[in-house]
């Protein structure tokens, strides 16, 4: 990467790049409604002073599915304003724009149409706020794009193989090909990396002079076994990932040894959680691309509302007071006002000078009150700071530390709560055979299989849920039972020590995925026989993947994205049984 700033000529591209902008968040708040709008603002103001080529906008450009008529009347506005007028542009598209842009019945850059007249072209991928839903597959982007005013890129229609063809552009002597996916659940796309279903298309001619471009919207930090999408399975031709999704500003550049790109996180534009990676301070990025040369400059954003977090555990004050000390609620909730207060001035310390900043900052205080200490009353504490903060109803969040593994591996093995594993682990969006996995290991010290392995498990339960295989789970536990029976008679053993020793040893004999495929052809020969037909495993995995990442785990069929709910009618497959047949293995 160029340490020093590429000068702006006629071969350097100069482009915009924000992502999570979430235009709408609380806009019917009386003090926080008008922020995202304002940001928006600010970013597209920022995009024409500088005389960019155009603007990059890496998803969730809204926060709602289906915005408000005064969002969508806001946004167009802001886009009239800045992106339309006589400016010329200095860039041409080589590629096919028919593929480029198919999500509209005007597939051709905005500025080309004769019909408009645009000065700052902005190209958005979607995110999983603002992503294509129902039969006709639209969201808000492509409102937009019928209207001419942004260039939806990068929608895959097809949920079995992925083709990403990149936009072609070139100024001057410089080349940028611009590639973009825009969201899918998580688990659905890392299974197709996996299975090499995910292609990214390159010019045919002379490859090595273009730079290589990616934007994406999912996450990047790891939420479970499959539920992101590790850097190392994106091509080592790009040469930049600019990276939606992730809401903390992690803007500067940070190169991928392995695939030897570079990484860039813009973060969100508005704080739409009061978390840690929140008050990350927001910026954007003016990028400059000159043949295969970059350098990103950091922009910070002044409308954004000031967020300041910290921690307090009580059990560290115990020089101060504990538990038993007389008055201790009165005396932690002092010390809560002396933090709170401290945070405030420093905000106040922070936005002088700085009239673009709204003056109500965002305060969080996280109180670990493990340990005997009781909470106090939030409504009357926060009634304290009504005219200071922007979020005064929700200043204090008292949390006690889990200790929810230790009371797993407490228990004994006849007090397993089967229940409690499972909803641990359902909750991060694993698949079978990893929830299966998690819960051996989590049980390890109290529930061994003597005759069965944890693989075999989870493929059998696999073939149970995905595929209706009703006997898979049974078959395989018949024939390892039968198997062992014959391996005891022949070895003749007749005590309780020589028959544990003895099945242990079988354990380790054999090929276990033969013997797992034994059993579940026996299983569909079985099912054959009843004449029953299996259940299309590829729509079944997909009704159950296809979910909104903030929505609670496992909601009710009516959350689901217009295809009539997560399963297929009376089934009932589901954590119950799953439940039901891992507390009956033991007793095998």
């Amino acid at each position: 990467m160029s340490s020093e700033n590429t000068l702006d000529d006629e071969d350097t591209f100069k482009i915009l790049i924000a992502t999570d902008i979430h235009l709408g968040y609380l806009e019917k708040d009386a003090i926080r409604g008008n922020d995202s709008y304002n940001t928006l603002d600010e970013i597209l103001k920022c995009a024409k002073t500088n005389q960019v080529d155009f603007i990059l906008l890496g998803g969730d450009l809204f926060h709602d599915n289906k915005p408000s008529r005064r969002c969508l009347h806001n946004c167009i506005t802001m886009l009239r304003r800045y992106c339309m007028g006589d400016t010329p542009i200095h860039f041409n598209i080589l590629s096919d724009q028919n593929v480029n842009f198919n999500t509209t019945e005007f597939p051709w850059v905005n500025y080309q149409d004769e019909n408009l007249n645009i000065s700052i072209p902005a190209f958005s991928i979607h995110g999983n706020h603002d992503d294509p839903t129902g039969a006709e597959g639209l969201c808000a982007l492509d409102l937009l794009s019928a209207s001419g005013l942004v260039n939806h890129f990068g929608h895959s229609h097809s949920v079995e193989k992925i083709e990403i063809s990149p936009i072609l552009m070139q100024k001057g002597k410089t080349k940028l090909a611009l590639f973009g996916l825009g969201s899918i659940p998580d688990e659905r796309l890392y299974r197709m990396f996996v299975n090499n279903q995910v292609t990214m298309l390159r010019p045919k001619e002379d490859q090595d002079e273009w730079f290589n471009l990616f934007t994406i919207h999912q996450n990047r930090s790891k939420h479970g076994p499959t539920n992101y999408i590790p850097e190392q399975f994106l091509d080592d031709f790009i040469d930049l990932v600019v990276w939606g999704h992730e809401h903390e500003c992690l803007i500067a550049p940070t190169r991928n040894e392995q695939q030897l790109f570079y990484v860039t996180q813009p973060g969100s534009s508005v704080a739409t959680s009061l978390s840690p990676g929140e008050a990350t301070k927001k910026h954007i990025g003016l990028l400059r691309v000159k043949g295969r040369k970059m350098n990103l400059e950091k922009i910070p954003l002044k409308t954004v509302r000031q967020f300041f977090i910290q921690d307090v555990v009580l059990a560290d004050y115990q020089d101060q007071f504990t538990p038993d000390t007389p008055q201790v609620t009165k005396k932690v909730e002092d010390l809560c006002y002396a933090k709170v207060t401290e945070m405030l001035e420093e905000a106040e310390r922070e936005r002088l000078g700085c009239l673009l900043t709204p003056e109500k900052p965002l305060i969080r205080l996280r109180v670990d009150y493990s340990g005997g200490f009781e909470a106090f009353n939030t409504s009357r504490f926060s009634q304290k700071f009504v005219e200071r903060v922007a979020n005064p109803k929700d200043i204090i969040h008292f949390l006690r530390r889990r200790e929810q593994k230790e009371d797993i591996k407490g228990q004994t093995e006849v007090n397993v709560d089967y229940g409690k594993l499972l909803k641990t682990t359902a909750v991060e969006g694993l698949r079978v055979e990893d929830l299966v996995k998690q819960y051996f290991e989590a049980t390890e010290q109290t529930v061994q299989l003597s005759l069965l392995t944890e693989k075999g498990m989870g493929k059998a339960i696999q073939e149970f849920v995905d595929k209706d295989e009703k006997d898979a789970i049974e078959e395989l536990i018949t024939y390892q039972l039968e198997k062992t029976q014959r391996h005891l008679q022949a070895r003749g053993v007749t005590t309780e020590q020589d028959i544990d020793a003895e099945v242990r040893a079988a354990a380790c004999m054999g090929n276990r995925a033969e013997e797992v495929n034994v059993a579940i052809n026996r299983a569909k020969a079985l099912r054959l026989e009843r004449g029953d037909e299996p259940v299309d495993a590829d729509l079944s995995r997909e009704l159950a993947l296809d979910s909104d990442e903030d929505s609670v785990p496992f909601p009710p069929p009516a959350r689901g994205r217009g295809r009539g709910g997560r399963g297929r009618g009376g089934r009932g497959r589901g954590r119950g049984e799953l439940s039901y047949y891992l507390s009956q293995i033991k007793a095998h």
